[in-house]
């Protein structure tokens, strides 16, 4: 079970996820991000309350920060919990990513 919730104030967008980053879980996260991407010069995604991620939720982190990148803006993930660092870290995408 995910939940997203998403707020835009003028150019930045922080979407805030709780729950599992999974392959069940990741279609909803994308469908969430898309919808307000292209407005956005910033990103930020607060995960603080995500308890795990699989490589289908990493998938939906990358693909936003490259969409973020290819039109010049960025994307920072926040408050990561340790679990989910640990699979970063293990991954490498706790280099890929800008972790605030």
């Amino acid at each position: 079970m995910l939940e997203v919730t998403s707020e835009v104030n003028g150019t930045e967008g922080l979407i805030c996820v709780k729950g599992r980053m999974d392959t069940k879980s990741s279609p909803q996260l994308t469908e969430e991000i898309n919808k307000i991407i292209d407005s956005l010069d910033k990103l930020i995604l607060d995960i603080a309350e995500v308890e795990y991620v699989s490589s289908s939720g990493l998938r939906v982190c990358l693909a936003a920060d490259k969409k973020m990148i290819a039109k010049g803006g960025e994307m920072n993930v926040k408050n990561v919990p340790k679990p989910v660092m640990d699979v970063f870290d293990m991954t490498g995408f706790s280099d890929a990513l800008t972790i605030i």
